[in-house]
């Protein structure tokens, strides 16, 4: 297999290749003053199995470019094309919630489901959708970061008390409670816009003398994790240690959310940036490992017509 990361995906890719015994050779992608883009992938893919490494934290950005060089793959006679998308955006978008709004989620899945043979993502944001299967048409696996977390939390906060920030997080927080032997609580959280949240008070007489570890799948504003980190400060619990999966930090997010009081923050490598602690690729190249042979018939998968270049 050949892999070919984005260029900030570089080092994962790297990593994954090492576990597969698999060649990581970067695509390059050049932008115009116009705006346009244009993607180079290398050469040599003819009969290859190739797959795209490119996290999805921007994926307007991302969305022509990441066509652009599944198609130009094909184009260059690779056998199957897969994306490796450590975060997967565009999920919360699952269902119309008011009179003309788009299904994004369902429509983005679509999409790459027309661009790509099979999908490898870690703990995608499904709210109301219970298998990511059932968002594709092809062949795409979730790898689960609950058995790193614990084994971080294990290793680095033996006392650790766990806190999920609202009622979302209950799926990843009480498994990662339940492998890391820890305590935890679940907060409530109510949302009044983009960027305004409030937080319940925290009950649990274990966050007031252990070490919280407020735990979420995803920051990215960080409002829900400086509020909790706030109540948690004000019931007289201990600088608590912020555990991400995927760290967006759109803005000043992680310095609001250093200023709130938080001890530590700590993200896997899914996103690129100076807090990853926790590094996802052998856990990624074993579901590679597990998907590729389901693509090996071609059946129900869905293709974007490519004309070959001259």
């Amino acid at each position: 297999m050949i892999l070919i990361p984005f260029s900030e995906m570089t080092p994962l890719a790297d990593e994954i290749a090492a576990h597969l015994g698999a060649v990581s050779r970067p695509l390059d992608w050049h932008h115009f003053p116009d705006g346009e883009s244009l993607v180079t992938i290398p050469n040599g893919l003819s009969g290859e199995d190739v797959a795209i490494v490119a996290t999805l934290r921007d994926p307007d950005r991302l969305a022509l470019p990441l066509r652009f060089a599944a198609a130009t793959a094909r184009e260059l006679g690779a056998r199957r094309v897969g994306l490796v998308a450590p975060y997967l955006g565009y999920m919360r978008q699952d269902r119309r919630f008011h009179p003309g709004q788009s299904v994004s989620a369902v429509l983005f899945s679509d999409f790459l489901s027309e661009s790509f043979d099979w999908l490898v993502t870690v703990d995608p944001h499904l709210h109301r959708i219970s298998r990511l299967g059932d968002m594709f048409g092809i062949p795409a696996r979730r790898v689960a970061t609950a058995p790193l977390l614990a084994e971080w939390i294990r290793d680095n906060v033996p006392d650790g008390a766990l806190l999920g920030p609202d009622s979302e997080s209950r799926q990843w927080v009480g498994e990662v409670a339940r492998l890391a032997d820890r305590p935890y609580e679940v907060l409530k959280k109510l949302r009044t816009g983009d960027r305004e949240v409030d937080i319940s008070v925290p009950e649990s007489a274990a966050l007031r003398h252990g070490t919280p570890v407020i735990l979420d799948d995803i920051a990215s504003s960080g409002r829900t994790m400086i509020r909790a980190t706030e109540r948690l400060l004000a019931a007289g619990a201990g600088r608590p240690i912020c555990l991400i999966i995927h760290g967006i930090f759109a803005g000043n997010a992680l310095e609001d959310l250093s200023s709130s009081g938080a001890l530590r923050v700590v993200t896997t490598d899914t996103v690129p940036h100076p807090t990853n602690c926790i590094g996802v690729a052998p856990l990624i190249a074993g579901a590679i490992r597990e998907i590729t042979p389901q693509t090996m018939s071609g059946e129900g998968h869905r293709h974007i017509s490519v004309r070959k270049g001259e």
